[in-house]
């Protein structure tokens, strides 16, 4: 049974942004703009990205 994975790229800049929405990019593995990343879909990769749903653009699930 293969692993549900998510695709997500960053559209946006944390510059001038809450602290916990930089730190949230940091822990998806992002930071530089169309930077992409795939990762494991569970409940705490979905609350990241949910808190920066503005800043990154989700590609496929």
């Amino acid at each position: 049974m293969s692993k549900k994975t998510v695709t997500v790229q960053q559209i946006g800049s944390p510059i001038r942004r809450k602290d916990y929405q930089a730190l949230c990019l940091k822990g998806l593995g992002l930071g530089k703009m169309n930077r992409v990343r795939v990762l494991e879909d569970t409940p705490s990769v979905r609350g990241m990205i949910d808190r920066v749903k503005h800043l990154v653009e989700i590609k496929s699930i």
